[in-house]
């Protein structure tokens, strides 16, 4: 299939490029840096140059590959996230940007998938901190979403719902919002790379254990998400799907494991009042009461198979 990637040299982007060709699939990637072509050639796709926010610009490029199939995988986030951004969201340049593209990005996508006749639209998403904090420790995607998020991620979380209701609602195609978890591996924040955002605090000591440590988070290898993103263009009716690993697991348990991954020493373990001031009250409530996610109906639905199905496997052989 003629398959439009619009994001095609981000994190995620760099991983599924490649996975579509080798599957069969003729890529047109998108970006806004015209250094950025040679990157889309290498890895097998046909680059053209646009600014996601320009709905011109957009619909010309989607209008001249007539792809089947488009790939919503945009986001601002590959710089690295300062202290301040981690306390306050709501006001990094980053989550900002980010937040256009999952609301004014998503509709030019849209309209220009609705112009040449897509018949399908995959959009990413994110799920790590999205639940209702009651109930069990895993979550599916029928149970309620958290009416009350701290102030700081509501601006996230809008975002995040707009592009969800306008993705999974199209009457043209086939809409599938994927809820990706917290992703993990090559170019990611968690990765063996010097520059790595969250590799750094980790061997410093500097990101410890909150509380209890109680938060259930979902990781997910960035190849499986690709690997499932993939499946998404070709299997599966129209909704929400969370795209995460078998085993969604509290701070307590998987922080330990990253840091002797990474060759750190253990975490430290720090009051909640302690991170509440250190970090911010949503930095918090992700390290003590968030909820994990179950991949059931991503495997079910689209077939999708997992590479690393544990984060215990993929910390040990999956960041490099």
């Amino acid at each position: 299939m003629k398959v439009f990637v619009a994001g095609a040299t981000g994190v995620l982007g760099r991983a599924l490029v490649p996975q579509l060709v080798a599957s069969g699939h003729d890529v047109v990637g998108m970006t806004r840096s015209a250094s950025k072509q040679e990157l889309l050639r290498s890895l097998g796709a046909h680059p053209v140059v646009a600014d996601a926010l320009d709905p011109d610009a957009v619909a010309q490029a989607v209008a001249s590959a007539e792809p089947e199939v488009i790939v919503h995988e945009m986001t601002a986030l590959s710089g690295k996230m300062s202290l301040r951004d981690a306390r306050h969201p709501d006001r990094s340049p980053m989550a900002m940007m980010t937040n256009r593209l999952r609301t004014e990005g998503t509709d030019h996508l849209l309209a220009a998938g609705r112009a040449v006749g897509a018949r399908r639209f995959v959009a990413q998403s994110f799920g790590a901190f999205r639940y209702a904090r009651t109930g069990g420790p895993v979550l599916t995607e029928d149970d309620p979403l958290d009416p009350d998020p701290p102030a700081a991620l509501r601006p996230v979380v809008q975002g995040l719902l707009y592009l969800e209701r306008a993705v999974t609602t199209i009457e043209w195609g086939e809409g599938l919002a994927l809820r990706y978890g917290g992703f993990y591996g090559p170019g990611t924040a968690i990765s063996t790379a010097p520059d790595a955002p969250m590799a750094a605090p980790i061997r410093k000591r500097q990101f410890p254990i909150v509380g209890d440590g109680g938060g259930v988070l979902s990781h997910v290898h960035v190849d499986d998400a690709a690997a499932a993103t993939t499946a998404a263009i070709e299997h599966g009716r129209a909704g929400i799907y969370y795209v995460v690993d078998d085993e969604p697991a509290p701070v307590r348990e998987w922080l330990p494991v990253l840091a002797s991954a990474l060759d750190a020493k253990p975490p430290r373990h720090i009051p909640r009042w302690v991170g509440r001031l250190a970090a911010g009250e949503a930095a918090t409530l992700m390290m003590t009461e968030v909820r994990g996610a179950s991949n059931a109906k991503a495997k079910r639905e689209l077939g999708w198979q997992l590479r690393y199905p544990s984060w215990r496997q993929g910390f040990a052989e999956g960041l490099r």
